[in-house]
């Protein structure tokens, strides 16, 4: 008897750590400019995360990402993460894409360095915000670029938009004000 509740103790712990999802805030990634992106650093404010394509019908976005950033800075942050796994739409250098960004849009949120968002090579920030075991949320496919994830400001998954959804649609807007 002993035994068998030892036996069923252990599987209710290991079920139950299993089942805990971390939050955003236990990634650091390498930022466009060779720098470092702490998640952690974005606590207590909403985070807006955002795999971009500067070759990709929905690039003028970048524009409504701006103007959304610099309306709500006191509470949002916005990541953009340039990804190559769409149509071959982000061919550039991180260089390059910063220079397109800074030259076109003026954008001034940060920028992660290039990553890829689905496959067998898929970011590991991006593996947390797509599976379900490891965000506690949702389980979400991205089917293109400029697919938009929105965090809580404890690091958590609120919800998730497919590219057609514009930066200031109240979608997303109705969670900021």
């Amino acid at each position: 008897m002993k035994y068998l509740l030892i036996m069923l103790f252990g599987l209710f712990s290991c079920t139950k750590g299993n089942s805990q999802a971390k939050s955003i805030y236990s990634f650091s990634v390498e930022a466009l400019d060779g720098g470092k992106i702490d998640f952690s650093a974005f606590k207590g404010k909403k985070i807006l995360i955002v795999n971009t394509a500067s070759e990709c019908g929905f690039t003028p976005q970048y524009k409504e990402l701006e103007a959304l950033y610099k309306t709500y800075k006191d509470k949002l942050v916005i990541v953009g993460f340039p990804a190559n796994n769409f149509g071959g739409q982000e061919p550039g250098s991180n260089q390059e894409i910063a220079s397109f960004c800074e030259k076109n849009y003026g954008v001034t949120f940060p920028m992660a360095a290039k990553v890829s968002v689905k496959g067998d090579d898929m970011a590991p920030i991006y593996k947390f915000l797509t599976k379900k075991e490891e965000n506690g949320v949702k389980n979400t496919s991205i089917l293109w670029n400029f697919t938009k994830f929105l965090l809580d400001e404890d690091g958590h998954i609120i919800d998730s938009f497919v590219s057609t959804t514009k930066p200031n649609s109240d979608k997303i807007t109705k969670y900021l004000k």
